[in-house]
């Protein structure tokens, strides 16, 4: 699946973050023109799209007047989030962006995909390497001289990398914390899952409108396992039963984003999961994917620019009522401080177009968004993993992600990759930046289970206060090959590989 951390994504530097907080909090104004007169009959021959419309301000004759403008524009309502002026529209008419931006209060405005709105279907994502029967006798056996430990957990070389096994035995985490997995959905009947889950603060999410029926926040088919995974990194119960979760003791739920008939996460779906996770008393949220269908959106293309400003409203939505949000950096490997990147594969919902692009212009979100916690990924070794993207003054923290390739732990299936929960009651390995988020999500909890009015603000200093850098290394040729496969900038304290440093779980709760 094209939109998921396991292959690639990014983040941001302050002076980033702050000249983006002010072209998002303040973006010019579209020409003012009059709105469209309500007799006039919008052409309806193109795609049907759909599109996020942000309106300068959110009082109600504001949002009233775009309202009318937008179906006098050919456009059909999807949902209005009100407190924070977004507002998702269908429309089939080829001109609908360009009018409705024209319209007196509105902000900004744009399609969210590239492809018209189809029919319902699933699509194989691939297969996960999972945990045979023999393989899981094997482990068992050796985490059976461990006293304490879960049947499955020699393999979790990443528990005991941040401390998280010995943290467990003095605070899991509290059952008033909650983390929500934004992601395909969480298979809440796995027996390591179901202990934590909390359904009350579940829903799926896509197309915009929360639906809080019963398991609509599973995923679709065991192929879709990616938020089940993560889901089982941050909060897998102790329970003699397969793994264990950083904050076994927290609880999580699941918020579906992926769209049925790609598997992509489209900009209505995530502003729909930060609104229902702030307004439901969710605590924390994991992020571990880009929003679809730009790896990087640019602030001068009036489509990726309603993008950035629908997502970041809600996000920063979120971050006002209490919750923190963390996303995982990417597994692109490109370096988020330097002057130009390459991007090949935007947009991924129909052919892509090479364009390069600059990082401190164009932005990955919701990872390079202002307030969020971005994640890069380390393996056994507290190297940075080989895929994992990084940046001076982007990345915040790290956390095990996994590596295959250079990283391989002394475990029984020496399989250098994140082990979790998977579908059906199953367990499998996966890596990725994907991987690292969950683990400082569940750092996160644990912190917030310590430190129970902690705010956001706080929360992310906290984090970076626990975390333990071990600097920039003297070379970083994971190949051998003589060259430099990355550059890491900046010293002891704060790099570009690592952040403020490796988050660990038991300085958290001590």
């Amino acid at each position: 699946m094209a939109h998921l951390r396991p292959r690639r994504r990014l983040a941001l530097a302050v002076p980033v973050v702050l000249s983006l907080t002010a072209s998002l909090g303040f973006l010019p104004v579209a020409a003012s023109a009059a709105e469209p007169a309500a007799s006039s009959a919008p052409a309806a021959d193109g795609p049907n799209l759909a599109y996020v419309v942000n309106t300068k301000s959110t009082d109600r004759h504001t949002i009233g007047a775009v309202t009318k403008a937008i179906s006098a524009a050919g456009g059909t309502v999807v949902i209005t989030y009100g407190k924070i002026g977004v507002i998702v529209v269908h429309s089939a008419n080829p001109s609908f962006g360009a009018q409705i931006r024209a319209v007196r209060g509105v902000r900004s405005a744009g399609a969210t995909r590239t492809t018209p709105l189809v029919a319902a279907g699933t699509t194989d994502e691939g297969a996960a390497d999972y945990l045979t029967a023999a393989e899981a006798a094997k482990v068992k056996a050796a985490s059976a001289r461990t006293p304490e430990s879960e049947p499955l957990e020699a393999d979790q070389w990443d528990l005991r990398s941040i401390g998280a096994d010995k943290a467990a035995k003095i605070n899991p985490g509290s059952r008033k914390v909650t983390v929500a997995v934004i992601d395909t959905g969480v298979d809440d009947t796995h027996p390591d899952l179901a202990p934590n889950f909390s359904a009350a603060q579940s829903a799926n999410c896509v197309g915009g409108v929360a639906d809080t029926s019963a398991g609509a926040w599973r995923p679709y088919t065991a192929e879709d396992y990616h938020g089940t995974h993560v889901a089982g990194e941050i909060a897998a119960a102790r329970n003699g039963i397969g793994v264990a979760g950083v904050a076994p003791g927290v609880k999580v739920s699941g918020i579906k984003v992926s769209d049925p008939n790609n598997g992509l996460f489209y900009p209505e779906s995530v502003v729909c999961a930060f609104v229902f996770a702030a307004d439901h008393g969710v605590e924390i949220t994991n992020n571990s994917y880009y929003v679809d269908p730009w790896l990087y959106n640019c602030l001068d293309d009036p489509d990726q620019r309603a993008i950035v400003d629908a997502v970041n409203r809600a996000q920063l939505y979120a971050t006002k009522k209490g919750t923190l949000n963390l996303a995982s950096a990417g597994n692109s490997s490109h370096d988020l401080d330097s002057d130009a990147i390459v991007d090949e594969t935007s947009p991924d919902d129909s052919p892509p177009v090479t364009r390069t692009i600059d990082p401190h212009e164009c932005f990955d979100v919701p990872t390079m968004l202002p307030g969020v916690v971005t994640v890069s990924a380390t393996g056994v070794d507290n190297v940075k993993s080989y895929y994992s993207t990084y940046g001076n003054g982007v990345i915040d923290i790290a956390a095990p992600g996994g590596d295959r390739k250079y990283q391989i732990p002394d475990t029984p299936s020496q399989n250098g990759r994140i082990l979790s929960t998977m579908p059906n009651g199953e367990y499998g390995f996966l890596q990725g930046t994907s991987m690292a988020s969950p683990h400082a999500a569940g750092v996160a909890a644990l912190l917030k289970s310590k430190h129970p009015w902690a705010t956001p603000a706080q929360l992310q200093t906290l984090l970076k206060v626990q975390a333990n850098n071990p600097g920039c290394p003297v070379s970083y040729d994971q190949d051998g090959d003589g060259t430099q496969d990355a550059v890491c900038e900046g010293g002891k304290r704060v790099n570009g590989f690592f952040g403020f440093g490796i988050v660990d779980a038991l300085r958290a709760v001590k």
